[in-house]
């Protein structure tokens, strides 16, 4: 699956994408944190939201396939 980061995320990560096989969010996630262990924080749950293709996705249980793009970004505020 390709896997995007964007925002300060990015640039926190120096990585705009890669690939990655997960069979759930959470599986992403925590290989993700151990990829990036003194960034781990910034990709725990409630610290970087997820959309699974495009969606907004509030479940770390949900189910990715190889097919998938996940995308990981930090939350953002209006103003």
């Amino acid at each position: 699956m390709k896997v995007l980061f964007f925002a300060s995320l990015r640039e926190s990560l120096a990585c705009e994408q890669l690939e990655a096989s997960a069979v759930s969010v959470a599986e992403l996630r925590q290989q993700l944190q151990q990829q990036w262990p003194s960034q781990s924080h910034l990709l725990a749950q409630g610290q970087a939201l997820v959309a699974v293709n495009q969606q907004l996705c509030h479940d770390d249980a949900t189910t990715l396939t190889d097919d998938d793009e996940v995308a990981f970004f930090p939350p953002m505020t209006g103003g």
